[in-house]
């Protein structure tokens, strides 16, 4: 094999090929926006193309559910446990069900460098550091090889991450004996952003304060919980200060300016009702409207259960909510991802163009909102 992909536009960087490969052929390499793809050294590729056959973007059908989801608003009774969710709680529900049952949950983290990449929990404590969104295309790394062989070791396993992600596992898995032990939880991507501009930007900031970042934290719940405060609430401290504080300029490069944006995400085949997960969580905008007196500043979970084994974790965790099951078509009006893929900017390429040439500091100056 030659290549796994032909365009960038055709790869979404969820690692399947690279960890399938009998021969340790592909590596993940990183092209000059900061985005991983395969990469297939000819030395030792055999030509078997499991590469092709695993991918997601190359499957009949996506690996996606047929039928379309059952969907519900859910806030979990705990507030506290809402004050450290993104939304209504519903991540922290699914995921003690499966920790009760000595399972194991891979989700999103950020490292001592906040270089964000998949990390596995067996505690709570552990799983608490997923329970906040962090808006950057995470490394997998060899997590689907990891979850192999907790499930060959007959554990419950929770994967969470972005629908490209959760198809490549799906893709992954799909033959192994202990397949029904792995719940799939994918959120509503608006697209993913470029690890390289995450971390030019954390560069800025460092050089803009003159010193080290201590804690960085997106959607915080500082602000009450409402679709208007989740674009500019990023915050953030440093190492030899106790402020807080906001800055906006990486939201607008990816809400508003659009253009740090994964190539494939412009033509995603995950922007879809029909989900390539057991269940889809993401934020319930738009309840207010719809039923005013479920609404709260704390956060509202939306919930799709897309599959018979989401229904069956949801069966164990509800408890655990208030909840009100709602009509498919509420969900498509509010959430534009379920139907459609995110723009193209047309000055994508010379915002790319500007940013080799000039740096950073330079798309500061001209793509974010305060500049506009």
């Amino acid at each position: 094999m030659h290549s796994v992909f032909t365009f960038a536009e055709n790869c979404c960087g969820c690692s399947a090929c690279y960890q399938i490969c009998p021969q340790n052929a592909i590596t993940m390499e990183r092209d000059k926006e900061g985005f991983l793809y395969p990469n297939i050294n000819q030395d030792l590729c055999i030509d078997c193309k499991m590469c092709i056959k695993i991918c997601p973007l190359l499957k009949m059908g996506n690996c996606k559910e047929v039928v379309l989801p059952e969907v519900f608003a859910a806030k979990h009774k705990s507030d506290d446990v809402r004050m450290t969710c993104t939304s209504g709680g519903a991540f922290t529900a699914l995921s003690d069900y499966i920790l009760k049952q000595s399972g194991v949950i891979y989700g999103v983290d950020f490292d001592k460098d906040f270089y964000v990449c998949h990390k596995k929990a067996e505690t709570a404590d552990q799983r608490d550091r997923f329970k906040i969104s962090k808006y950057v295309q995470s490394d997998l790394r060899n997590t689907f090889s990891d979850i192999k062989l907790t499930l060959s070791n007959e554990k419950s396993v929770l994967f969470t991450g972005t629908p490209c992600q959760t198809a490549g596992l799906r893709s992954f898995i799909e033959n192994h004996p202990y397949a029904k032990n792995l719940y799939t939880c994918d959120v509503i991507c608006y697209g993913i952003p470029s690890p390289l501009i995450w971390q030019e930007y954390l560069h800025y900031l460092e050089n803009k304060y003159n010193d080290k970042l201590h804690c960085v934290q997106f959607r915080s719940k500082t602000f009450e919980w409402n679709r208007n405060n989740s674009g500019k609430n990023f915050m953030f401290s440093t190492e030899n200060s106790n402020e807080q504080h906001i800055d906006d300029d990486y939201y607008s490069l990816y809400f508003s300016a659009q253009t740090i944006i994964r190539p494939s995400c412009y033509q995603c085949k995950f922007t879809d009702i029909k989900r390539a997960s057991d269940i889809t969580i993401a934020d319930y905008w738009g309840i207010e409207k719809y039923v005013p007196a479920f609404t709260d500043s704390k956060g509202i979970s939306l919930l799709l259960l897309n599959s018979a084994k989401g229904k069956i974790l949801f069966e164990h965790v509800k408890h655990d909510f208030d909840y009100i099951e709602r009509p498919v078509k509420e969900c498509l009006t509010e959430q534009q991802r379920l139907h459609e893929p995110v723009k193209l900017p047309k000055d994508r390429p010379q915002f790319w163009q500007n940013y080799y040439n000039s740096g950073f500091s330079y798309l500061i100056d001209n793509y974010t909102n305060k500049k506009i």
